[in-house]
């Protein structure tokens, strides 16, 4: 079990993630190439608002009225401010290439650069990230289903680094500590940017590389 959630199967991700570099799929199935394409110029839109402002002075219908849309369309397609900063987070994380894995280097620095790879806090901007963050924490359903998601795609890269044999326990915990971490940048108490050492030294400590 992810501290995000239950772990979909490989390939699955809750019906919502294909091959890296594929579009990725918008809140709701069947929509025509209108509707995917107003989708994604909400989702942008809510990146640029949190680029420019904080969590607390963004709205729906100010995400709307950016992308040139009234908002009783945006509520057609996503039930919250924090269902929008969701979906940012997870189609960044989609858009990640795959990692190439050297399994003969120490595990803990296999740990860390996954998390490197993430780009939290040197590809995005921190102001993004930690506003998405901060809507993850959303009881909403919708936002429950994209957390389950990110959390799927965090423990999938974290067995990657670790290897086929990875202990469950080690991954388990290494999934709690990421997940910790990310909140508490999320939340102003540490750098994005510090992420990977803080999982390298989990790592180290629990694979007996320190």
């Amino acid at each position: 079990m992810s501290p995000f959630g239950e772990v979909a199967a490989p390939g699955g991700l809750g019906g919502a993630a294909g091959p890296s570099g594929d579009r990725p799929e918008a809140p709701r199935r069947h929509l025509s190439a209108r509707q995917a394409d107003l989708v994604d110029r909400l989702v942008m839109a809510a990146a640029e608002e949190v680029e420019e402002g904080d969590y607390d002075s963004i709205t729906v219908r100010s995400i709307a009225r950016r992308a040139g849309v009234s908002a009783a369309s945006a509520y057609t397609y996503f039930s919250s401010k924090d269902h929008l900063l969701a979906e940012v987070l997870w189609r960044r994380m989609q858009g990640l290439p795959t990692p190439l894995v050297d399994l003969h280097r120490p595990a803990a620095d296999r740990v860390a650069d996954a998390v490197d790879q993430l780009g939290f806090g040197t590809v995005d901007s921190p102001a993004v990230v930690a506003a998405c963050t901060t809507a993850l924490l959303s009881n909403s359903p919708d936002v429950k289903r994209i957390r389950e998601r990110i959390g799927g795609e965090i423990h999938r890269r974290l067995h990657a680094a670790l290897g086929p044999d990875a202990d469950p326990v080690v991954l388990r915990v290494l999934e709690t500590t990421y997940i910790g971490a990310m909140l508490s940048a999320g939340l102003g108490h540490l750098e994005f940017a510090e992420l990977p050492d803080r999982l390298r030294e989990a790592a180290g400590l629990m694979t007996g590389a320190r």
